[in-house]
């Protein structure tokens, strides 16, 4: 079944295998894509990755959250972008460009000293206070994202993957943590969720109809159960609930993942050394998939073939993300047709976040 090709968004898939959006440090400084990132995801479609996330994407330049991050702020980076998409295509391969902002966890800088946020909730990882965004300034930032989900069909993009997750500020709106908002954009499920929603009409009008607009979705903010934060905190039931209000707006596929920098190591899990560590958000896409009809994407640790087969034909997902796997094995799709391995080589040492470009830096005996 892992193998068997689907349509998500009106895009044919070869296989189930998606490649999940992974900051690169292959950028310029002020975010333009280079012949580097080409190449990496050139790579990836020879290697049959049936669906390419590319890292993700800033759509204001207030929003960079990485150094050597990617930008999708001006029209400028159309060009590069064009030719990265061109040698995709030329592989058979498919791309979506996962777009941006990195809201209070963005990087502060003497240009933007203060990080913005629905609501000024202090952020206890960065000792960051973000301040509260005024309404103009939501307006502004929705016209970001829809120009920049216009560039990016321009560049050649098969579609766009809005990211809601991981405590950036798209997320930051979602959770109930970070949103402490009494007016339209706060408060009950649906505001909360406008934003995302607002967006997705604006680039439907603007790149058509029938581009395809992805979400990641944070099922959970992480905390621990029981503590101050959690319940304050996104969780299940509320996940089914803004799940259930992006398919109706026009999200057709759905990327399950969790966990924002506060709540610790719940994104990016290490030392995952066995079956039982693996699928860390599979609770959450099962929730999910029972509650929405579109394709869901499940991410997190998934590195053990008979898994992959199992979270598919059980009904947790209909697609496996990976991103540690493919920078320690671009070819690993082929060796699992193959028959040649039954679990991933990646260790998730996570010493392949390497700001001269991801990597694998692991000494395999």
């Amino acid at each position: 079944m892992i193998f068997d090709p689907i349509q998500i968004c009106g895009l044919k898939l070869q296989n189930r295998f998606v490649r999940s959006a992974t900051q690169e440090f292959m950028a310029k400084a002020d975010g333009t894509p280079t012949e580097r990132l080409g190449e990496l995801y050139e790579n990836l479609a020879s290697n049959k990755v049936g669906l390419i996330i590319t890292g993700y994407s800033y759509v204001l330049p207030g929003g960079q959250s990485d150094s050597l991050q990617q930008g999708i702020y001006s029209d400028r980076f159309l060009e590069p972008y064009r030719k990265i998409t061109e040698r995709v295509h030329r592989k058979n391969g498919k791309i979506v460009l996962q777009i941006v902002h990195g809201g209070r966890q963005a990087t502060v800088s003497k240009e933007y000293p203060v990080p913005i946020a629905p609501s000024s909730v202090k952020d206890s990882h960065s000792g960051q206070t973000p301040r509260e965004m005024s309404e103009a300034e939501i307006l502004h930032l929705i016209k970001a994202f829809v120009a920049a989900g216009s560039r990016a069909k321009e560049a050649g993009f098969d579609g766009v993957q809005l990211h809601c997750a991981h405590g950036f500020l798209l997320s930051n709106f979602l959770s109930p943590y970070t949103n402490r908002r009494t007016d339209r954009w706060g408060g009950s499920v649906e505001n909360r969720t406008r934003i995302v929603t607002e967006i997705v009409k604006g680039i439907k009008e603007k790149a058509g109809s029938d581009f395809p607009i992805l979400a990641k979705l944070n099922a959970t903010d992480g905390f621990r159960a029981g503590s101050s934060k959690a319940k304050q905190a996104l969780d299940a039931p509320e996940c089914v609930e803004i799940a259930k209000i992006l398919e109706k707006a026009g999200i057709c596929a759905l990327e399950i993942s969790g966990g924002i920098s506060e709540a610790g190591s719940v994104t990016i899990k290490s030392d995952i050394n066995s079956r039982a560590k693996e699928a860390y958000f599979k609770k959450y896409s099962k929730l999910i998939k029972q509650a929405v009809g579109i394709p869901l994407i499940l991410v997190g640790g998934i590195r053990t073939v008979s898994l992959m087969r199992e979270l598919l034909e059980e009904g947790y997902a209909d697609l496996i993300s990976m991103s540690r796997p493919f920078i320690c094995e671009p070819d690993l799709i082929l060796k699992i047709k193959k028959g040649e391995v039954e679990k991933a080589r990646c260790v998730s040492c996570n010493l392949c976040f390497d700001i001269e470009g991801i990597k694998c830096n692991f000494e395999f005996d």
